[in-house]
């Protein structure tokens, strides 16, 4: 072969390797742009405008900072009846907030920066007035396998699956779901009062129990019959929550969630189950609803008829939800319902059995209103002293403690201007117990500042936020309230509670606030 086709043969080689090479390139410009460039022009755009923040670090940020102190916050307990838990939940925040002063700050998850907010006006800016305007965070690659539905939404899809999921969650639709969170409240104060001794006395860890409780309510509200397979759904839906903290918890590589690793497998096989699982049950409801009958008055049934209402207004047959939709709603509050229930009423008995003169107060007021009878739908509703408690409850220990939000847009916050791709942190946790609004009894349990409502109990209004605010608030927030009104009644009825001698108050912050080494209590029959 002479030079000549030698040469050929090199170029034609040359260019074969050409398209790889050129992607490689574009790849790692991409990569040096979102890992480099653009989190130091970000941080020159905040730091123009009077933000203090911290520097970024590349690739990780703040990541190995935040888990260092978590850690070390999270080998010690709080003093046992301190309440002012933000040390220890948003250890990385207390520190920087001190270091960087005012209210106002940033700091980096990876490459992106978080602008911190702790004043109630730009709360009230972020959550209502440019509510439209801001996303839900990204919760990575993974996220999408434990649920999306209206919690991710925006725009137009948003509205429209909020529109339908409204009637669901009106206070007389929940009263016909009375009758199921009874029988499971019943159910598990039976199997409580089976544990007592011959001394009268049992030690209890309830947080496991009242995992098990809101789980239960959960599925019978939300399925009636199909309420086994409902209790199936939130096993798989608990294990996928735990594979996707440990996603979030490192730095993830391109293209790693398509390598067929154990985690990766279970949380595709989970995914699978939970939506095989949900398409069978709304199936057969719809098949139901077709041979004429008429839709249950369970979370589902109620589902199902308003999302072919909406289809029958809109005079679009396919208006309403997809089966698809309906399948994401119904993960999203398997998820989020319980967490927010179970910890809410979790921390009402830790907090009780810390302040005997509120839990004997509270006793008083259920068995002025129902005596040793099951509660009904209207007497809850009279739980002045109860609703007070578990409003403190809320707010000393808020579900989520810091609430997260990512700009889509620039945008406009108060006197900042904040670039699309920033996220915005809203603290509960230091909000809810800030003295300029709370006064100087901020950090004590004190129900008794919500004697007047919500709309009195702090300088401020949007100083309180436990479930969110404005049009994106919880929407199962009055179902959560009247579970915890219920099953606490009902425990008061018939127990007397105490801290059990191991109880360690450890709350700690995962994707919802938590009791770290769970909550044992030490219960007497009344």
């Amino acid at each position: 072969m002479g030079w000549a086709g030698s040469a050929g043969l090199l170029q034609s080689g040359a260019l074969l390797w050409l398209p790889p090479l050129l992607l490689a390139a574009w790849a790692a410009a991409k990569a040096l742009n979102s890992l480099w460039w653009r989190p130091r022009q970000l941080e020159r755009m905040l730091r123009a405008q009077g933000l203090a923040g911290t520097p970024y670090r590349f690739l990780f940020g703040d990541l190995k900072e935040m888990g260092r102190l978590m850690e070390e916050a999270e080998s010690k307990p709080m003093p046992p009846l301190s309440h002012e838990i933000a040390p220890r939940v948003a250890a990385f925040l207390t520190r920087k907030t001190k270091e960087l002063g005012g209210r106002t700050s940033f700091t980096w998850l990876g490459p992106a920066p978080r602008v911190t907010l702790m004043e109630p006006e730009l709360v009230k800016e972020v959550l209502v007035k440019k509510f439209d305007q801001i996303g839900r965070p990204d919760l990575g690659p993974y996220g999408h396998l434990l649920s999306t539905g209206v919690f991710s939404y925006h725009g137009e899809k948003w509205a429209k699956h909020r529109k339908i999921l409204n009637p669901a969650f009106h206070l007389e639709k929940l009263k016909g779901m009375l009758p199921a969170m009874l029988a499971c409240c019943t159910e598990m104060i039976e199997k409580w009062e089976s544990r007592i001794g011959p001394d009268g006395s049992s030690e209890i860890d309830v947080w496991p129990e009242l995992q098990g409780l809101s789980a239960d309510v959960i599925a019978h509200t939300a399925f009636g019959s199909s309420y086994k397979e409902g209790k199936r759904i939130f096993q798989l839906q608990s294990e996928q929550a735990e594979l996707l903290l440990l996603s979030l918890q490192s730095i993830y590589i391109p293209g790693f969630r398509f390598l067929p690793t154990p985690k990766n497998n279970r949380r595709k096989a989970i995914y699978r189950e939970v939506r095989s699982i949900l398409r069978n049950i709304i199936k057969k409801r719809e098949e139901a609803i077709k041979m004429g009958e008429a839709p249950k008055q369970d979370l589902l049934g109620l589902l199902l008829e308003s999302t072919q209402k909406d289809a029958q207004e809109s005079g679009n047959k396919k208006g309403g939800m997809t089966t698809e939709d309906m399948i994401e709603e119904c993960k999203l509050f398997f998820f989020a319902g319980q967490e927010t229930t179970s910890i809410l009423f979790t921390m009402a008995l830790v907090t009780l059995s810390m302040h005997p003169e509120w839990q004997e107060r509270a006793r008083e007021e259920v068995l002025q209103v129902f005596g040793k009878n099951k509660p009904e739908f209207e007497g809850l509703g009279r739980l002045k002293i109860v609703t007070m408690v578990l409003y403190e409850v809320l707010r000393l220990y808020p579900p989520v403690p810091i609430l997260e939000r990512t700009t889509y847009k620039p945008l406009q916050i108060g006197n900042l201007s904040i670039p699309a791709g920033v996220g915005i942190s809203l603290p509960a946790v230091f909000i809810h117990n800030d003295r300029e609004y709370w006064g100087k009894d901020a950090g004590e349990f004190n129900p008794e500042r919500f004697a007047e409502g919500v709309s009195k109990a702090s300088k401020d209004q949007f100083a309180f936020f436990p479930l969110g605010g404005g049009p994106r608030v919880c929407i199962g927030q009055n179902y959560s309230l009247l579970e915890a009104k219920m099953a606490l009644g009902m425990i008061l009825q018939r127990f007397s509670f105490e801290l059990s001698p191991s109880y360690s108050h450890a709350p700690t912050a995962v994707f919802t606030l938590q009791p770290q080494h769970g909550a044992p209590l030490k219960f007497r029959r009344l």
